[in-house]
């Protein structure tokens, strides 16, 4: 959810990523469609709007549904600016590097 700029590098550095912004399937789309996908393709959600996929969470949590997991960034962490994008490609690549840590269901804070 955060650009196909930044989803192209990804996938540069070896992470199967793909960009809302980029799909059409998914452009328009609200967040629980989003993240109906994602659960569906196996693919946990990267994003910065933490206050409704974590009401998201719960409502799956609520039905006893799963999802791949939720990865929240949150912009005190990671300011928009300049050094954004370097910021999230190397947190991204730690997180990807710890993947026994992190697994389908789980919601966390992405970390610099």
């Amino acid at each position: 959810m955060l650009g196909e700029r930044l989803a192209r590098k990804l996938r540069d550095r070896g992470h199967d990523v793909v960009s809302v912004v980029a799909d059409h399937r998914l452009v328009g789309r609200s967040d629980d469609q989003i993240l109906a996908h994602a659960a569906g393709s196996g693919r946990a959600v990267v994003t910065t709007n933490i206050r409704d996929f974590v009401l998201l969470d719960g409502q799956y949590r609520d039905r006893g549904a799963s999802h791949a997991g939720l990865v929240l960034v949150s912009t005190k962490t990671f300011p928009q600016d300049g050094s954004f994008q370097g910021a999230m490609l190397t947190a991204l690549d730690k997180l990807r590097s710890q993947e026994d840590v992190f697994t389908g269901g789980q919601v966390r804070f992405l970390e610099r």
